[in-house]
């Protein structure tokens, strides 16, 4: 664990959540879950005890104040802003390059800033599973138990047990696999070899770099050319000239998918509770304690009322939003854009800020 450095990217606008999450309040800025805690806050305080002020966020450089803000314990060389968005495999290979300058022997524990997991310590044991089996050569991602034939997620199919003092449940991948349909779906989880990809990676430094420089050598090269200037009097030009010319790729393709195929990923498996916060459906199902009646609410000072309702309601403003008869609604009231849906269809929000984009109303986006 003494060489564990937690990586947090702070990235994408969670389109799906619009209009309370947008590109310049993405929804690791909000609290989703009624804890009183933004989720990149949460993200932070479930990995400082592991890695101690070991961390170091990649986000945009419109998020630079709002992320000070929720962590100021944050060292000015562990904030990375990116000039642009390149998808994950920049992000962290941007994070990985770093390190690697400051130490070759870190291991980089990568773990997106808008998930929501519980129990804190079952996720933690599982981290220093990952930190241990990653110190024996692998990259090693953490894979979610699933509890249902899910279509949503992609899943990961495991092999045999890794040995390796430190991770008894670590077990070889054998490949990662696309999300299914639901007849596949149901065979994965009932054959028990598969976990959901959860994006969460634990990994040598030099290893993964390694792996990026096959599968991506142009990424490799610009993000290596970026590490090298990091720090010194040339760290500014040479981001702002390299980056705009890197290849936008996922970390799934550019490293877990061809190094799963060379035998040097190893997967934990997690049993905690793990959302990715993907659509309104999935506030109602975190938010519990926030229900009237079968109404989840939502909001600074919502003024919400309800009769032979359910489902969802977030208020930023002071209106009145009053439901009669209407069962799994989505209302989401801001100063200047109200959605209106079900939970049904939570996931075609998106559609809508596509549409938006389109026209030219990105005012509200």
């Amino acid at each position: 664990m003494d060489r564990f450095h937690a990586v947090i990217p702070a990235g994408g606008v969670g389109t799906r959540l619009w209009p309370l999450s947008r590109a310049g309040a993405p929804k690791f800025l909000h609290d989703l879950t009624g804890s009183g805690t933004t989720l990149i806050r949460s993200t932070y305080e479930r990995l400082a005890p592991l890695s101690g002020t070991d961390v170091m966020v990649v986000t945009g450089e419109a998020h630079r104040e709002a992320v000070v803000g929720q962590i100021p314990e944050l060292g000015a060389e562990d904030l990375v802003l990116e000039p642009s968005p390149k998808d994950s495999a920049a992000a962290i290979g941007l994070a990985a390059a770093i390190l690697h300058r400051r130490d070759p022997e870190i291991i980089m524990g990568s773990f997106a800033a808008d998930h929501v997991i519980a129990p804190v310590d079952d996720f933690r044991e599982a981290v220093s599973e990952a930190v241990a089996a990653a110190a024996g050569g692998k990259i090693v991602t953490i894979g979610i138990t699933p509890t249902h034939p899910s279509t949503g997620f992609g899943y990961i199919r495991q092999g045999e047990k890794y040995h390796v003092p430190g991770a008894p449940n670590a077990h070889e991948v054998i490949e990662f696999v696309e999300k299914p349909d639901e007849d596949m779906a149901e065979k994965y989880v009932a054959s028990g070899n598969y976990v959901w990809n959860a994006g969460m990676f634990v990994a040598p430094v030099a290893l993964m770099l390694k792996h990026l420089a096959e599968a991506e050598p142009e990424l490799h090269a610009g993000l290596t050319e970026i590490a090298a200037a990091w720090g010194t009097e040339v760290q500014e030009e040479t981001l702002q000239r390299v980056w705009p010319q890197l290849p936008k790729t996922a970390i799934d393709y550019a490293v877990a998918e061809p190094a799963a195929a060379a035998g040097d990923v190893a997967v934990i498996p997690g049993n905690f509770t793990w959302d990715d916060v993907g659509d309104f459906a999935a506030i109602a199902r975190l938010n519990p304690a926030a229900q009237q009646e079968s109404m989840t609410v939502l909001g600074p000072e919502p003024r919400v009322y309800s009769e032979d309702a359910s489902g969802v309601v977030v208020s930023e403003t002071k209106r009145v939003v009053a439901l009669i008869g209407v069962e799994n609604i989505v209302v989401v009231d801001t100063e200047d854009a109200l959605l209106v849906t079900t939970t049904d269809h939570a996931q075609s929000v998106k559609k809508a800020v596509e549409a938006l984009k389109e026209k030219g109303d990105s005012d509200v986006l």
